[in-house]
């Protein structure tokens, strides 16, 4: 598996990264988002609502656990399993929401991972300093692989 990297030094590099990938999101599209607490999945995740063009605010589901917003391009399903056991993520039919009509961003996902779709975008988020982060993506499946070989061509990862 190829692994590709983002370095972000603020805020707006992050929603930039965001809205590269959101461009490409499809029905059925899975991101799953990991990283130390503090290291910036709220915040990614909070770009790429907006970037599918969900308004208002976007709050991380920590006690909620999913959060379905509509977005102008598609559905946005934000989840944070952080909480979770392994059997009540699986009681949760999370399968209607990666296989659904929307974009899936799970926070803390490898605590879930063997629920996840085997295809799918993950990242990890890593904390460099108080405004940078690194992103680093591992795309399995298609189109994953194909997007991210793409933003890699076009000079965003590297």
């Amino acid at each position: 598996m190829d692994t590709y990297e983002f370095i972000a030094d603020d805020l707006s590099q992050t929603a930039e990264l965001a809205s590269q990938l959101a461009s490409l999101f499809r029905p059925g599209t899975v991101v799953a988002l990991d990283g130390d607490l503090g290291a910036g999945k709220t915040a990614f995740s909070q770009a790429v609502a907006r970037a599918l063009g969900v308004g208002g605010v976007v709050v991380s589901p920590t006690f909620t656990i999913i959060k379905e917003y509509e977005g102008t391009e598609l559905p946005f399903y934000h989840m944070d399993v952080y909480r979770l056991s392994m059997e009540e993520a699986d009681e949760l039919g999370l399968d209607e929401y990666f296989y659904g009509d929307g974009v899936t961003l799970v926070e803390w996902a490898s605590l879930i991972d063997d629920l996840l779709p085997a295809e799918r975008l993950s990242i990890y988020i890593e904390y460099m300093s108080e405004h940078a982060r690194r992103f680093r993506l591992v795309p399995v499946g298609e189109p994953y692989i194909h997007w991210c070989s793409r933003l890699k061509e076009n000079g965003l990862l590297r």
